[in-house]
């Protein structure tokens, strides 16, 4: 490092007392009371020392996708669930939730070891834990192994780094709010220089850190990347720094191939040969270090404000969903209900149709009419009583609402 360089370096050592990746960041947060979370013991060998929190709503399908959610420094699993609404998504959208936490036995902040060589290398310590977790998931609830995701704040958005690098074979996409590319830092002075500076690196070594993680060969998870243009804790360049190592990891170029505005804010786009979208990402214009919070497409509020938590008017949380693939399972359902409703009601009415009595062709009135003005009708039997038709539009409304798609 340069002699400037050390002297910022020197200069915020007493902010960071006792730092242990990213200072104090989050520590005002309150664990959340009343969580859903439920914690799980037993879950292998752990040689990272963490928590295993999960969550699986009431009515989950068959095989549900799974979620990986990795908090900030200082934050609990529950904590940040509470902030980022991760569990309200997984009731809503039928996936499985699974919330890694950290002990401060092993950071006095409550960070992700994201830095540390044993703890972010294949099949050792943090990182191993955490797929440790996945495996037990697996096991006890029967997920679909190819809807397996991950995404983290800070920190845990570094760790995020890590666990598609480390084990790309196991999961399908990830999404990094305000971290760091992958390798970029084994020690502390390191990680301090990533986290202000972001030194530019080659693309090619950026992506030969991730290639050289675990030997795999593709396909790779696909990304999305968040920052916001007015993070301090995090220099945004890092935003840029991920999304150059993956492009590099998936062979596309560093030009996007597609740019829009998403309730405000600029999101790049870039899809494979198949036309699907492999990378994104968001700058949250002028908002600083945390998770973006607001309303998601469905117009439901997902999270709470907090700190790092920070109201956007756009959804992290829900858009990342969405990019994972899972905010599709409701909407089939919903049409499937809908197909089926129709269909009731069709032959609903088929049925009602083939029961009710065919009239009789109208009689040639000026045929008729006149003989019975000079002759004498013979006596006719009482009239009988008239059978009651069935009413065709009841018996649609009935099924309709039967179906829920009418009150």
């Amino acid at each position: 490092m340069s002699l400037a360089a050390n002297v910022e370096f020197l200069r915020r050592l007493p902010k960071l007392n006792g730092f242990n990746g990213f200072g104090d960041f989050g520590r005002s947060l309150r664990p959340a009371q009343g969580s859903p979370l439920v914690e799980t013991t037993g879950f292998g060998s752990n040689p990272g020392g963490l928590r295993m929190f999960s969550f699986v709503p009431d009515h989950c399908p068959p095989a549900p996708a799974l979620v990986l959610v990795l908090h900030g420094c200082g934050q609990s699993a529950a904590g940040y669930d509470l902030g980022a609404g991760w569990s309200t998504l997984a009731k809503h959208y039928g996936f499985a939730l699974l919330m890694p936490q950290q002990q401060p036995s092993n950071n006095a902040n409550g960070c992700f070891n994201w830095f540390t060589p044993e703890d972010t290398a294949r099949d050792s310590g943090e990182a191993c834990s955490i797929r440790q977790m996945i495996a037990r998931m697996a096991v006890d609830i029967g997920i679909d192994q190819r809807r397996i995701f991950v995404t983290g704040l800070s920190a845990g958005g570094a760790m995020t780094s890590v666990m598609l690098a480390t084990y790309p074979e196991i999961f399908a996409g990830g999404a990094i709010i305000a971290g760091l590319p992958y390798g970029v830092a084994t020690n502390m002075r390191e990680a301090l220089s990533g986290m202000f500076q972001s030194p530019s690196r080659p693309a090619g070594e950026l992506g030969d850190l991730v290639r050289g993680a675990s030997g795999h060969t593709g396909p790779w998870p696909k990304l999305s990347v968040w920052h916001g243009s007015a993070d301090r804790t995090v220099n945004p360049a890092n935003a840029d720094e991920i999304v150059k190592q993956w492009l590099d990891v998936h062979q596309l170029p560093s030009a996007p191939m597609s740019e829009s505005t998403v309730d405000g804010y600029p999101r790049q786009v870039w899809w494979n040969a198949d036309g699907e979208t492999t990378v994104e990402s968001y700058t949250i214009t002028d908002m600083a270090h945390g998770t973006p919070l607001g309303v998601g497409d469905n117009d439901e509020r997902y999270g709470a404000q907090g700190a790092f938590l920070i109201e956007a008017g756009i959804s992290s949380s829900y858009h990342i969903a969405n990019f994972f693939g899972l905010t599709n399972w409701i909407r089939q359902s919903k049409e499937a209900a809908k197909a089926a409703a129709q269909e009731t009601a069709k032959q609903a009415a088929k049925t009602a149709a083939a029961a009710s009595p065919v009239p009789e062709r109208a009689p040639d009135l000026t045929k008729v009419l006149w003989p019975l003005t000079t002759l004498k009708r013979a006596s006719e039997p009482p009239p009988q009583p008239r059978r009651r038709g069935i009413d065709v539009g009841g018996v649609i409304t009935r099924a309709l609402t039967a179906a829920g798609l009418m009150k």
